[in-house]
C-alpha cells in the first residue's frame, strides 16, 4: 500500500481526465474505486475537490490517496448467481491457458475489460465464473480496447499479479496484434514514430475520445502529446486492396494501433473512428469499410503474447486464434492464418 502521493501532471499529460490519467499510472485501479475517493475528497487537484471526468492541466498537482498495489487488491465479492449460465459457459469457453496461479483467455471482440459507466457487462466481473474453486477472484493485469479481441492475462493470487505487473511495467513482453488494413502499406514493413494527443471535442463521458498523430519533430512542442512507436510487417496483401498486418505496440498509447495505421492512410478495416473518407482504400465502399462480404467490426487482434511466468519463470508463448469475424474475412479473403509465422518480424521463426 503507497501513502499519501502528491503527484504533478507532468508536460505529457495534460488535457486527460483525472481518471483516465489515474488508470495509466495505477492500471488495476478500478473506476468504481475512484469515483468513491472523488465523492469522499480523498482525490483533490490544486486541494479543490474533483469529479473523475475532470480534465487535469500540466502542472497542477494532484492528491493521491494511500492505492494498493496490483498484488493487494482484496477480489471483489460477486454474486455468482448474477452471472448467466450462458455468460459463465462463454467466458469458459475463451480460456487458451490455466494453470494454479494464471489465466489467459482470448477476449471476444466487444467485451470491455473492465466496467464503467453504463456498462454491466465484462471481463473483470464475468472473472468469477473462472474461479475454480480457488480463494481469490482472478485478477485483471492489463487491458484491451472493448472492441479488439485476444490475449488476455488475470493472474489467481497475489504473487502472480505482482510478477505480471512488474513484467509489463517494464515491458519484458512481446505482444504481436493481427489486422486487417485497407490497401497496402508501402514499404511492406518499418517502424512508425508518430507521437498521439488526445484531440479536441471530446463526447460527453469521454466515449468520443479520438487521438491524433504529431510528427516526431513536434512531439516535445505539442502540449500533452507523447513519444508512441509501432513495429509494423505486411503478411499477405491481396494487391492494392487489403492487406494482413502484423503489428507490435512498443509502446501502449490509447489507440495507438489504430490511429498510426491511419495517419499512414491504410485504417484498420471496420475502424469507424479513424477509418474516414478521407483514407486511402482502393477497394469497395471507403476508407474502413471494404463492402462485399467482410464483416464492419473492427478487425484488430491481440494474436500472441510472449512472457515470462510469474512463478516458474518458464517462458510462456500464448496463442489466440481469430474471433469469428475474423475468421470469416480470412477465409474470404484466402489468407491462411497457419501459414503465418509466430513472429513475422524474425526472419528466423519457425512457422506458426
Amino acid at each position: 500500500m503507497s501513502g499519501v502521493q502528491t503527484i504533478t501532471v507532468g508536460p505529457d499529460e495534460g488535457e486527460q481526465r483525472l481518471d483516465r490519467w489515474l488508470k495509466r499510472r495505477f492500471p488495476h485501479l478500478v473506476q468504481t474505486r475512484i469515483e468513491k475517493m472523488c465523492r469522499k475528497g480523498e482525490l483533490r487537484v490544486e486541494g479543490g475537490r474533483v469529479k473523475p471526468a475532470t480534465r487535469l492541466e500540466v502542472g497542477q498537482s494532484v492528491r493521491v490517496p494511500p492505492i494498493p498495489e496490483a498484488h493487494e487488491v482484496e477480489s471483489r465479492p460477486v454474486d455468482r448467481s448474477q452471472i448467466s449460465k450462458k455468460d459463465a459457459e462463454m467466458i469458459r469457453g475463451c480460456v487458451i491457458f490455466r494453470d494454479e496461479h494464471i489465466i489467459a483467455i482470448n477476449k471476444p471482440a466487444g467485451l470491455p475489460t473492465q466496467g464503467g459507466s453504463g456498462v454491466s457487462k465484462h471481463v473483470d466481473g464475468l472473472a468469477e465464473a473462472l474461479r475454480d474453486g480457488f480463494e481469490d477472484k482472478p485478477r485483471l493485469v492489463h487491458r484491451l480496447d472493448k472492441d479488439t479481441s485476444g490475449v488476455l492475462l488475470l493472474a489467481r493470487t497475489r504473487m502472480a499479479a505482482k510478477g505480471l505487473t512488474e513484467n509489463f511495467k517494464h515491458r519484458e513482453t512481446r505482444k504481436i496484434y493481427w489486422a486487417a488494413v485497407a490497401g497496402a502499406p508501402q514499404p511492406r514493413a518499418g517502424i512508425i514514430k508518430y507521437g498521439l494527443v488526445k484531440a479536441m471535442g471530446h463526447g460527453k463521458g469521454g466515449e468520443g475520445e479520438k487521438m491524433q498523430c504529431i510528427h516526431p519533430a513536434e512531439v516535445d512542442k505539442t502540449p500533452g502529446a507523447k513519444r508512441a512507436t509501432t513495429e509494423f510487417a505486411t503478411i499477405s496483401a491481396l494487391g492494392q486492396r487489403v492487406s494482413w498486418m502484423a503489428l507490435v505496440p512498443v509502446t501502449g498509447r490509447t489507440h495507438q494501433l489504430r490511429a498510426h495505421m491511419a495517419e499512414m492512410g491504410h485504417p484498420v478495416v471496420g475502424d469507424g473512428k479513424y477509418g474516414g473518407s478521407g483514407q486511402e482504400n482502393l477497394g469497395d465502399g471507403w476508407g474502413s469499410g471494404l463492402g462485399a462480404e467482410i464483416d464492419r467490426k473492427l478487425h484488430l487482434h491481440a494474436r500472441s503474447l510472449r512472457i515470462e511466468h510469474p512463478i516458474t519463470k518458464a517462458v510462456l508463448q500464448l496463442v489466440a486464434p481469430l474471433p469469428e469475424h475474423m475468421e470469416r474475412t480470412w477465409d474470404f479473403l484466402g489468407w491462411e492464418p497457419r501459414e503465418a509465422p509466430l513472429d513475422p518480424f524474425d526472419p528466423d521463426d519457425a512457422l506458426a
